[in-house]
């Protein structure tokens, strides 16, 4: 389909008109997945290297422990996010980002520097 050029009301500048960029189900559940309130916070959190359960939420304030456990589940489920039980005494349970996850470093990496750059 041809695109169509248009001038605005005041006659200042040409619009182009095209077809929308058609999203990939790939990157649609990767997004979803990403943008599951806490888990771009989690991942982050364990982007500098392993962390406890009581750490990893004391990285996150505001997480609840379910909140917690569910989308470290969730991460676990989707290879994100290794889960290590340590048969010490205490149980000692350690969540280190899989290869799969750490690939998303420089995405969370870009996202921080965005945010720090254009949040509010």
């Amino acid at each position: 389909m041809a695109s169509v050029s248009a001038t605005d009301v005041a006659g200042s500048e040409a619009v182009e008109e095209s077809e929308a960029k058609v999203v990939c189900p790939r990157f649609h559940a990767a997004i979803e997945l990403i943008g599951k309130r806490w888990t771009g916070a989690i991942i982050w959190s364990l982007s500098d290297g392993p962390l406890r359960y009581g750490d990893l939420k004391r990285a996150v304030p505001g997480l609840s422990d379910r909140l917690l456990s569910q989308r470290l589940r969730e991460l676990e489920s989707v290879g994100l996010v290794d889960r290590e039980v340590k048969d010490d005494l205490p149980v000692r349970v350690i969540y280190r980002l899989t290869d799969k996850g750490d690939g998303l470093r420089p995405a969370i990496e870009s996202l921080g520097q965005w945010a720090e750059r254009w949040g509010d």
